[in-house]
């Protein structure tokens, strides 16, 4: 029987309004961190931008604007109570949150942090959505296009503590190269933060699909790459803005192993066995056995695309 089980945990977050501090958000954190700790979590994923509100629905005419929201120095002043409850606890985490670093560049990022409070791993968001335009005629946007610029650190494996943690950010999720890339460099389980709002101009869908669609998205990838995924959103009414919530952790056989059921502050734990992914890695997803590169390679070659060929 396997050994390596460990706590894995979730750390789903309720809308954060405008007017709410870094302090007051950290300290939101801090509870849910103790009380996952008090659950028997090693690992905890909170969501994307996990400070702040969710800025990119906002137009600012002067790009420097928006970088109040941004985090020049990780850990921050605010944010250090993080690290060091990490560190008292024995407590690892993923943090999502906007970077702006030492030359001015924007970034999307996620960090990996161990028990030690020590920062072992930095991702940054590939897969931006929205747009970049002002679309002043709607109640809220979506400029990630804007604010961010595309993650140049590509889809990257952590060594933390006894386990190999891959990161992806939100509409990564969507996109099964992510996971794949992820899966090929052994990564056991990937950690995704979300904020998810129920309108995205440019994006038509129907309400009740965003869920299932998300859900989709999380339960596919881990089977597909027989990985472990943990899902933390961002979610609920921010500056009357909708976020879905659905934060997950789901197994390598696909199945959800356990589901928010709020879209508030919500702490999910799971004891999970980072082992189990050998039985399909060893058969039906056996890469070096069943993996047929080169037809993918020859499709494209022949297509300039992805695209199914007459013969």
């Amino acid at each position: 029987m396997s050994e390596r089980k460990m706590g894995l945990g979730v750390l789903q977050i309720g809308g954060i309004q405008p007017s709410e501090s870094r302090c007051e958000v950290v300290n939101r954190l801090l509870e849910g961190l103790r009380e996952a700790h008090s659950r028997g979590a090693d690992f905890v994923v909170m969501p994307e931008l996990t400070l702040t509100t969710f800025f990119p629905r906002y137009w600012f005419d002067q790009i420097n604007e928006v970088d109040v929201y941004f985090e020049r120095n990780m850990p921050s002043p605010e944010t250090l109570p993080l690290f060091t409850a990490a560190k008292e606890m024995r407590i690892g985490f993923c943090l999502g949150y906007a970077e702006l670093t030492e030359d001015g560049r924007r970034f999307n990022t996620a960090i990996t942090v161990d028990r030690k409070g020590q920062i072992t791993g930095r991702y940054r968001k590939i897969h931006l959505p929205g747009h970049a335009d002002n679309l002043s005629d709607l109640p809220t946007q979506h400029l990630e296009k804007r604010y961010f610029e595309v993650g140049d650190l590509g889809f990257r494996v952590f060594k933390t503590d006894e386990a190999l943690i891959g990161v992806a950010i939100c509409n990564d999720r969507r996109w099964p190269e992510a996971y794949r890339v992820l899966s090929l460099q052994n990564a056991e389980i990937i950690a995704i933060g979300y904020n998810t709002p129920t309108t995205v101009p440019g994006w038509t869908e129907e309400p009740h699909t965003a869920m299932s669609a998300h859900m989709l998205c999380l339960r596919a990838g881990a089977y597909q790459n027989s990985v472990w995924v943990a899902a933390a959103a961002k979610s609920g009414t921010e500056d009357s803005a909708y976020m879905i919530g659905g934060s997950a952790i789901i197994s390598p056989a696909g199945e959800v192993v356990c589901r928010a059921s709020t879209d508030e502050d919500e702490v999910l734990v799971a004891t999970i066995d980072l082992d189990f992914a050998e039985k399909y890695r060893a058969s039906v997803f056996n890469y070096d056995a069943h993996r047929r590169v080169e037809t993918y390679s020859l499709i494209t070659e022949r297509t300039g695309r992805g695209d199914p060929v007459t013969p």
